[in-house]
């Protein structure tokens, strides 16, 4: 009896350092002593090129299934029953992210893209990568950036995501069980080669341009809702048109708005980039009432980026919008309200360009690059990495590795943020209401756009990194008593990494920003 305990005992303290060694190679370090710094500042104008690309990163959906019991869940237990399209004896789901967990496609709705543009003023030559995705985490950027040939000549590539709720899990969270990930590597490879093949078009479509420059800072403010108090929006659309400098052709254009692509909402079951899908269409080939053209598009590659979604930026389901020809009100969350927000915007954005505010014909570049460890303080985030359901290392113990970046030419600047930053953090007006946890004034002030050189200020959200919901530390609120007369702790916070992480991207911008 006393060997069969020792031996339970020996056998119990292997599993235990079993455990322990699997959940730290879970974290280790993608890529041990990574650094993107970099500091380049140029103020020689020069003729600017730039080339744009897109290519689709849409997901094979093979099977289909029927939710028995209505719950939008794939559960044989609840009498769910799938259609093996591919024949191979087996379920193959599409995991859709953004809503609830374990949520699998019944089918492609539009196109998902890796859609790139690449600014060069001849020394330093920028790639801006946007895809359809829930985010794309900063291991995985490094994967990319790795990946692009050398003779590309690629100074720094962005990969910002746009956030749709209504694409494939490249993350993790929405896929799994609490102790495996359902990620598919075999998609996020393809994901991985396709922006690398978006990037290199790009570099073969440069050509001399000149930039035309417009904003719309207030006509979209109808399409979005702040779902948590202070009210402040990222709703200024602002615009960058690429026209070739020799044939006056439009090589294709970047339109910036902050409003989480989840328009959709959670019933949809069809793979889709949300309102994003109706903007480019609509910029590249125009706006149609039926088989009409009402406005003609400028052609060329569109590239939507968005902004501030943090708060919560949402076309919420309460709130109606209406078909900018017919006047048809949608409430509920349709494609068709879906296509009517895309159709506005994009009517916004071409009725813009045909007056820009500036243009430029030659410009310096200038970029800062700073890497961050970022300390994960959630919880849920630490368990996640873990377990290895959050794909994604540490660098030392529990901080992941993220970055920013600042961006000036001519009169434009650029900044990046790697998560979902509240607009109060861009645009000011963060507050310190009664009941936030630290019973602290702001800290994070003065405003980033504040800080920001230039006329023209775009912000790139979820770019490089998703570490999920940045919050002023002066409204954080997680302990009773709630702030502004809540009953509970609202939605952000257990999707942030933690109260620090805001001053941390604030105090990094402020000092980079300074450096321009």
């Amino acid at each position: 009896m006393k060997k069969f305990f020792k031996t339970l005992g020996i056998l119990f303290v292997l599993l235990f350092a079993g455990i322990i060694s699997w959940m730290f190679m879970n974290m280790k370090d993608r890529h041990p002593g990574y650094k993107a710094d970099l500091k380049i500042i140029n103020n020689t104008a020069t003729v600017l090129s730039a080339g744009f690309a897109a290519v689709t990163i849409t997901p094979k959906v093979p099977d289909r299934w029927t939710d028995a019991n209505n719950d939008k869940e794939y559960n044989p237990k609840d009498s769910d029953t799938y259609t093996d399209g591919n024949g191979n004896g087996k379920f193959d789901p599409v995991w859709i992210a953004g809503f609830s967990n374990r949520i699998p496609a019944n089918g492609i709705h539009d196109d998902t893209w890796a859609r790139t543009m690449i600014i060069d003023d001849g020394k330093t030559r920028l790639a801006i990568v946007v895809i359809d995705a829930i985010g794309f985490m900063n291991d995985d950027v490094v994967d990319v950036r790795n990946s692009i040939s050398a003779a590309a000549g690629i100074t720094y590539t962005i990969v910002s995501s746009t956030h749709t709720h209504e694409g494939p899990d490249m993350i993790g969270l929405w896929s799994g069980t609490p102790l495996k990930d359902g990620l598919s590597k075999e998609y996020m490879k393809y994901v991985k080669s396709r922006i690398v093949e978006s990037v290199e078009a790009a570099v073969k479509n440069l050509k001399p341009v000149r930039l035309e420059i417009s904003q719309d800072m207030t006509g979209a403010i109808p399409l979005v809702k702040d779902t948590r108090q202070p009210e402040v929006f990222d709703s200024g659309m602002r615009l960058i048109k690429a026209v070739d400098a020799e044939t006056g052709k439009t090589l294709g254009s970047l339109v910036a708005w902050a409003d989480h692509p989840e328009t959709l909402w959670s019933d949809n079951l069809l793979v889709s980039s949300d309102f994003p899908h109706y903007v480019r269409e609509g910029v590249e080939k125009g706006v149609f009432n039926g088989d009409s053209l009402m406005k003609a598009g400028i052609g060329g590659v569109c590239v939507f980026a968005n902004g501030a979604v943090g708060g919560l930026m949402t076309t919420h389901p309460s709130l109606p919008i209406k078909d900018p020809f017919t006047g048809e009100e949608f409430n509920e969350p349709t494609f068709e309200k879906t296509e009517a927000q895309g159709k506005q915007l994009s009517l916004m954005a071409l009725n813009a360009m045909e007056n820009p505010v500036e243009v430029i014909e030659s410009a310096g570049i200038s970029v800062i690059v700073r890497t961050l460890p970022m300390k994960i303080d959630n919880t849920m985030f630490k368990l996640g990495a873990a377990l290895g359901i959050l794909k994604r290392g540490t660098m030392g113990w529990m901080k992941m590795r993220s970055e920013l970046a600042v961006i000036k030419f001519g009169p434009i600047s650029l900044v990046t943020i790697p998560g979902e930053m509240y607009p109060e953090l861009l645009n000011g007006g963060v507050e310190a209401p009664e009941g936030n946890d630290f019973g602290i004034a702001p800290l994070e002030i003065p405003p980033i756009r504040e800080m920001m050189p230039g006329k023209y200020k775009f912000m790139l959200g979820l770019a490089n990194d998703e570490i999920g919901y940045i919050i002023p530390k002066s409204q954080w609120d997680v302990e009773a008593p709630y702030t502004y007369g809540r009953d509970n702790s609202p939605y952000g916070e257990e999707n942030s990494l933690g109260p620090e992480t805001a001053g941390v991207i604030h105090s990094n911008l402020k000092e980079m920003i300074g450096e321009l």
